[in-house]
């Protein structure tokens, strides 16, 4: 392993504590630079924030995203970034924008970097929640901290990074999705080019929300996965008096509570939760193509011949999202007489689980956090946050899952961000990719993170 250009405090397990505990922060005069850079624009970074987020860039508001995009596509190309759009009308959303910062001397910058965003909020042109306001240091206003409270962080690490005269030796790829909070479908599509960068990258840094508990900053190293299920169950119908006779059986109310009763019953384990989010049956069930709306007729002394359920199942492996669907389908499959039932499953989002060299990328981070005089970031329990884009390439590089804005109430009307808490993650995002750049491509994470 080579570490060039500077020396920077790699801290050995044995003494972490203790350096953890400094209250002089030892940076290089690079770092100082980038540092007091943050400091001096922290307005000019919450100007930014504030003009993005008056602009609507719900998911299916296509103009409103790539509003959002052209915005940073500006500001990266003032960073000498090549960008790129990529329209996605194929898949029925905005579009993808890429930008890459390719090395001068290839093979001579360190480790290559994958920065993953997204541009798009949950809060549609209907949605009455539309406008940045401010009380304190507490900005309130839909995507304010998810996600576009991230997207200022990553910009202005890199401005910090281009005042210092680094940002010219390090390789970047930025990737801003324009429906991560509901991707279009397949992802073969919607993802390729998330995935395409990927492959010619080392390592990604996913700039969702930097979570923070009782005062106390985290760190994301896995990411659950989010994937749908449906549900139909059919039976014989007519008079109710017939019910759980050997001509008319069990009806497809009873089929399918049977079948959420035994998910109840036999799928608990560790890290995976299975939610039913709508259940409907009757005479007649129709379900929107959406999935999120239902109606149903019946008469109380009808047995039902129809009936529908959907939810999502969330695990910490693609593994175990293959054995839990396997076994679902083997409940499912175990009729009440007179009775059928069948079981999908959506795209949804796969997994990320915890690696050793995505927990040796806490540890460097939590190195920058040492050398700036912050508290270091415990890692975060994965069963609190949800499914996000970095995992679509965690197959793939290691990363972190969240290195973004802190905030409260994501997806939720009156949805804040703490502003104090711009600089000091805008501080540690800079230093981790300005030490990662100083990192020998070819050194293996968990032994930088050690020393």
């Amino acid at each position: 392993m080579k570490i060039r250009r500077f020396a920077f405090p790699l801290l050995a397990a044995s003494f972490t504590s203790v350096l953890f505990a400094q209250t002089t922060p030892i940076l290089s005069p690079n770092e100082k630079t980038i540092v007091s850079y943050i400091d001096a624009n922290e307005q000019a970074s919450n100007a930014l924030l504030e003009k993005l987020v008056n602009i609507n860039s719900g998911t299916h508001n296509l103009e409103g995203v790539r509003a959002v995009g052209e915005i940073m596509q500006s500001e990266l190309t003032g960073l000498d970034f090549k960008v790129q759009w990529i329209p996605m009308e194929q898949v029925q959303r905005a579009g993808v924008l890429v930008a890459q910062h390719p090395c001068p001397e290839p093979g001579k910058c360190g480790k290559r970097m994958l920065l993953i965003g997204h541009m798009d909020t949950v809060f549609e042109k209907s949605s009455p929640f539309q406008a940045w306001s401010l009380n304190g240091n507490i900005a309130t206003g839909p995507g304010v901290n998810d996600m576009k409270g991230g997207l200022v962080d990553m910009l202005y690490a890199l401005k910090a990074m281009q005042a210092a005269g680094v940002l010219k030796q390090a390789e970047i790829t930025v990737v801003l999705s324009g429906d991560e909070e509901a991707h279009g479908e397949p992802a073969t599509i919607s993802r390729r080019d998330m995935i395409a960068a990927a492959h010619h990258s080392d390592l990604a840094l996913e700039f969702e929300g930097t979570p923070r508990m009782d005062g106390v900053f985290y760190g994301s190293i896995s990411r659950r996965s989010s994937i749908t299920w449906h549900i139909n169950t059919t039976g014989e119908t007519g008079h109710s008096s017939g019910i759980f006779s050997a001509r008319m059986g069990f009806g497809a109310i009873y089929e399918l509570t049977r079948i959420l009763d035994a998910f109840r019953i036999q799928l608990p384990e560790e890290n995976l939760t299975f939610n039913i989010g709508m259940i409907v049956g009757g005479t007649s069930v129709h379900v929107d193509e959406a999935g999120n709306n239902a109606t149903a007729t019946g008469k109380d002394n009808v047995v039902a011949p129809v009936a529908y359920a959907s939810g999502d199942i969330r695990t910490i492996s693609n593994q175990q999202t293959a054995r839990v669907e396997i076994k679902m389908q083997e409940i499912v499959a175990h009729h009440l007489p007179k009775t059928t039932a069948t079981i999908t499953f959506g795209e949804g989002y796969p997994a990320m689980p915890p690696t050793a060299q995505s927990r040796a990328l806490l540890g460097i981070l939590n190195q920058a956090n040492a050398s700036l005089g912050f508290k270091p970031m415990p890692e975060l329990d994965p069963m609190k946050r949800g499914a996000g884009d970095i995992s679509f390439v965690a197959d793939f590089i290691p990363g972190l899952a969240g290195i973004g804005a802190t905030g409260e109430g994501a997806h939720a009307p009156g949805e804040t961000i703490d502003l104090s808490t711009q600089p000091i993650n805008t501080k540690r995002d800079a230093l981790l990719m300005y030490r990662l750049s100083q990192i020998d491509q070819n050194a293996d994470l968990t032994k930088v993170a050690a020393k």
